[in-house]
């Protein structure tokens, strides 16, 4: 199930346009945050899946010389929210909500909160290693912001639909 959704987030990386910019919305970072819910917080699937993704955004990234950061990107990223999922559901048991609203407000936080970890440590690493085509501030506003509200959207609308099917693929 992992190797599937690693491959559709490979896949959707590669045809979402760049923003302008030679940068994008990162898809495969998205299903990434789906595999770490839906897995539970299992940490050595979540950094493997990193690691496997910031290889495959890397071989399909639209920035000159982002290879490297995409996958130093991935691998911050993943170990963050890593710990910021095990907070969020120690805060969601002590307040005992149900299960349903439990999960969309955390794919409601990871998604926003991953993308900016993942976009920052992206644009401070390309900084560094490859230089960037414009202000680091410049970047940020005009590509991670609106990265950060397309990941969130889509990011929600791709784990309600995965989590569809595998509740019909479980029934059958």
């Amino acid at each position: 199930m992992n190797a599937l959704l690693l491959a559709i987030g490979a896949i959707l990386h590669q045809i979402t346009p760049a923003l302008g910019l030679p940068m994008q919305p990162d898809f495969a970072l998205a299903m990434l945050f789906i595999i770490m819910i839906i897995n539970d917080n299992d940490y050595k699937t979540s950094l493997i899946c990193a690691i496997i993704t910031g290889v495959f955004t890397a071989l399909t990234t639209k920035f000159p010389g982002g290879q490297l950061p995409n996958i130093i990107d991935k691998i911050v990223t993943v170990n963050v929210m890593f710990l910021v999922i095990i907070i969020i559901n120690k805060i969601s048991h002590l307040t005992k909500l149900n299960t349903k609203l439990e999960k969309n407000i955390l794919v409601l936080l990871v998604f926003p909160i991953g993308t900016l970890v993942s976009g920052t440590t992206f644009l401070l690493s390309a900084k560094f290693i490859v230089g960037l085509p414009a202000s680091f501030s410049l970047l940020f506003v005009t590509v991670v912001i609106p990265a950060l509200v397309i990941n969130t959207i889509g990011g929600f609308i791709l784990y309600h639909a995965i989590n569809v099917s595998l509740k019909r693929v479980l029934t059958v």
